[in-house]
Parts: structure tokens; C-alpha cells; sequence
């Protein structure tokens, strides 16, 4: 298929990094706004919604756009910082207009939008031109057949679903950072955020819900089903889930725990039995653990985990079996800078550090906070009175406990959405579009 020079798809541009003209990165394009009459009617592109430092959403007309290229976005660089808020007249083309079921009037055939595309017209306004369709699996098809058409050739994208579905939408979020995709979900209105929830999967719902405020994750917690709700828990990290946990109304939470998988819940219930905002409370029950007798390339091989963060990974626990917690008698911890250092082949406890005190369950966060900062470390065991590794907390734990409560939704928020948006009408300065993009294949 053939495109115009001046022809850019929605799901190539989302993700693009945005600069002004000094060349400086101001963030990220997450979605763009349009207002949707009918299908007849071409709608125009008012701005982008691009998210900037602390990822706080802003509206960008796209009277400021002055490039768009294949690999990034170029603005005025005067841009209104305050948040972004949707107006009703408004269409989000990712959030909500992928997925939508629509017919291709000449032929007749039906199936969901994959991705939308928008040119210039001569008036320098940015309209929506194109939109690629993909139809129903058949047979052992694993994909239908797709087409892209004209705006106008196809019907149904003026209308607004409640059984939409959200195939596109999840996977134009599927390599988004969880902290990103938490960010876009939070901003969705509700109705196509319980669509984009119920096509998650379950693990990668619990990446999201871990990076949503607290009232998100209590909203939808509470309208999963019970056995998948116990699943997703099962997914995210027990301190973070037992956190969670401790939100929900005592029936809700007691019905959880006893959904859940019994070495899952137990690390739950442990950790919630921790006064709050103890070490014990915030640590992690699954740090990397090795015995005495491990090599430096078994541990090694353990931090090379990917689901394991970095600050996680900074250190290794040695301890005596059993090596889940609580362990047996902890001996000390060995820093990665110095296992790199050594030969794979040797014993991991000739490279342990026993020298510093390590944390207590009953520890304040002042008092770990101040242990981690004293010694210069990412992370710190956390060892009970008998001498065994309870958990350990990490620099991350501790900042999740030290920021205001519902701090993810305080950062994003911004000065009343009253007041007037920065003017949205065309003018006459020339956008520059290098390059162009065909419509990616759902």
C-alpha cells in the first residue's frame, strides 16, 4: 500500500519523543485528541497528549507542531504545563477509538480498528484520513485479513460501544515501561478502563496495579471477579500485594487470602502481620538467597534474573538451608561489585561481608532510612531475633513508604481543568513532516 509524504498512523507516532527547538527532549506522545461528528465527516486532530517529566499528561495543539518525523516530534516549545483533561466533546484515538467494530461500507465487510491514520490538508489543519480494519480470524487463520480505507468508507466510528473490545489497545501497550501503561489506564474513562483490565493478562495487570495510586488499585481489585483477583495478587510481589490487601474491606481481604495459592498467601500474611511502616512491613520475603557452599556463578546466575530490579540484585544473602524465608542462620551479605570481581569458580562465602548490623522487623522507616544512607546501599537484610533473613528492603520499598500517600496521583495532578485550553485553531505557520508511515499490522 502507498502513502501520501504527509501521512502518519497513531500507533507508529505514540511512544515518539517530543523536543523544542533547541533540541530538548520534553516527553513523549501518549495519544492524540480529535473530535468525532460522524463518519462522514473527517475529523480534526486537535493536539497530542504527551506526557512530560513526572509523568504528568499534558495537551499540545497541534498548532504547536512544527515537525513530525518518523522518529520524533518537534513543538514551538510553548507548552502549557497544566494537566490534561478530557473533554466531553473530545475522542482519545488510542484509548478509545481502537478496537472499535466498524463495516467497510463499499464491500461490506466487518472488524475492529488497528490503527488510524491523519494528513494534512491544505488549510494546514490535521485531519483523520485512513483507518486500518482487521477482520475476524477464519479457519486456522491466526490473524484476519486486513485492509486500510478511507475515513469515509468506514461506518460505525462515530459510535461508542460498552462491549468494545480493547486487542489493540492492550497491545499498543504491551511495550510500554508498567509504570507508562499504569499512567495511560489511569487516564482512561472508566468505562474503557474496565475494558483494557479485562483483556490484560493476569501478570501484567499485576505490574500495572503495582504502579497505580492506591485508590485505583482498591477500584479495580473490587470489580475482578474473586478467583481473578486472587490470581492477579498471586502475580505481584508480596509486599506490594499485602499492601493492597490491607486496603480492601476485612471480608474482601480474608476471601482473597484464602483464594490465593498457600505459599503465596503465607508471604502475604507475614508481611501484614508487621506494624506499618517497619522494616518488616516493607521488605521483600524473596530476595536472592544462596548457601555457603554456592559458587559465585550460582549467584551470579540467580541476579541475572529479569524480574528481578536492580536494586534487588545489588546484593546476594547468605544464609544457611532452608533458603526461603525465614532461613536458616543468616552469615552475611556479598555486594555484586565485588562477586564481578571474582572467579566464577569461587565459594561465594569468600567474598562475604559480615561487618555491618543488619536490619531488625521492628525497625522504623527513619531508622532504615538512615542505615541505608550511612552505609551507602541499595538495599539491606532484614534479620528477626533468632538470627534468621526475614526479607530484605530495598531503596524502592523505602521511597514507596517515605512519599506521601497516593504520591503517583498528587504528581500528576495540576492547577484547576476550568481554565481555558491553550487555542487549538489552525494558523498559517508551515509543519514540516519528514518521512512517512504505513499502518502497522494489528
Amino acid at each position: 500500500m502507498s502513502t501520501s509524504p504527509n501521512r502518519v498512523y497513531a500507533a507508529r507516532l505514540v511512544g515518539l519523543p517530543i523536543f523544542d527547538p533547541l533540541g530538548e527532549q520534553v516527553g513523549k506522545v501518549r495519544d492524540l485528541v480529535v473530535t468525532v461528528r460522524s463518519d462522514a465527516r473527517q475529523p480534526r486532530v486537535l493536539g497530542l497528549v504527551v506526557e512530560v517529566f513526572g509523568r504528568r499528561r499534558i495537551f499540545v495543539p497541534m498548532t504547536r507542531v512544527t515537525s513530525i518525523d518518523s522518529g520524533q516530534v518537534y513543538t514551538t516549545g510553548l507548552l502549557n504545563m497544566r494537566r490534561f483533561q478530557q473533554r466531553s466533546t473530545e475522542t482519545l484515538v488510542i484509548g478509545q477509538m481502537f478496537d472499535r467494530q466498524v463495516t467497510i461500507r463499499p464491500t461490506g465487510v466487518a472488524g475492529t480498528v488497528y490503527d488510524i491514520g491523519m494528513e494534512q490538508a491544505r488549510n494546514r489543519d490535521w485531519l483523520l484520513s485512513r483507518v486500518a480494519v482487521q477482520e475476524p480470524a477464519k479457519g486456522l487463520r491466526r490473524r484476519g485479513q486486513t485492509h486500510v480505507v478511507e475515513w469515509n468508507d468506514a461506518e460505525g466510528l462515530a459510535r461508542r460501544s460498552p462491549t468494545q473490545a480493547a486487542t489493540h489497545l492492550v497491545q499498543a501497550i504491551h511495550d510500554m515501561r508498567p509504570a507508562d501503561a499504569a499512567t495511560m489506564i489511569h487516564e482512561l474513562p472508566p468505562e474503557r478502563q474496565r475494558q483494557v483490565v479485562t483483556a490484560l493478562d493476569d501478570e501484567r495487570l499485576a505490574e500495572v496495579l503495582e504502579e497505580l495510586p492506591e485508590d485505583d488499585q482498591v477500584a479495580i481489585v473490587g470489580a475482578l471477579d474473586s478467583e481473578r483477583a486472587a490470581d492477579v495478587l498471586e502475580e505481584m510481589s508480596p509486599d506490594d500485594a499485602a499492601d493492597l490487601i490491607a486496603e480492601l474491606p476485612e471480608e474482601t481481604a480474608t476471601l482473597l487470602l484464602d483464594l490465593m495459592r498457600p505459599e503465596d498467601a503465607k508471604d502475604v500474611i507475614r508481611l501484614m502481620s508487621y506494624e506499618e511502616d517497619t522494616a518488616g512491613s516493607m521488605m521483600t520475603p524473596e530476595p536472592v538467597i544462596v548457601g555457603p557452599d554456592a559458587t559465585i556463578a550460582d549467584a551470579l546466575a540467580l541476579v541475572r534474573n529479569p524480574d528481578i530490579s536492580s536494586a534487588e540484585a545489588a546484593l546476594v544473602y547468605v544464609c544457611r538451608p532452608p533458603l526461603e524465608t525465614p532461613t536458616g542462620k543468616f552469615l552475611g551479605i556479598a555486594h555484586i561489585q565485588r562477586l564481578l570481581r571474582e572467579p566464577p569458580s569461587t565459594l561465594v562465602a569468600g567474598a562475604l561481608d559480615d561487618s555491618l548490623e543488619p536490619l531488625r522487623p521492628e525497625d522504623s522507616t527513619e531508622q532504615v532510612a538512615a542505615h541505608l544512607a550511612t552505609y551507602n546501599l541499595v538495599a539491606a537484610p532484614v534479620v528477626d531475633e533468632n538470627g534468621h533473613l526475614a526479607g530484605a528492603v530495598t531503596v524502592d520499598d523505602l521511597l514507596d513508604h517515605l512519599l506521601p500517600e497516593n504520591w503517583r496521583e498528587n504528581l500528576a495532578r495540576q492547577e484547576s481543568p476550568t481554565e481555558p485550553r491553550p487555542d487549538t485553531r489552525p494558523d498559517t505557520r508551515p509543519n514540516k513532516v519528514i518521512g512517512s508511515e504505513g499502518a502497522r499490522r494489528g
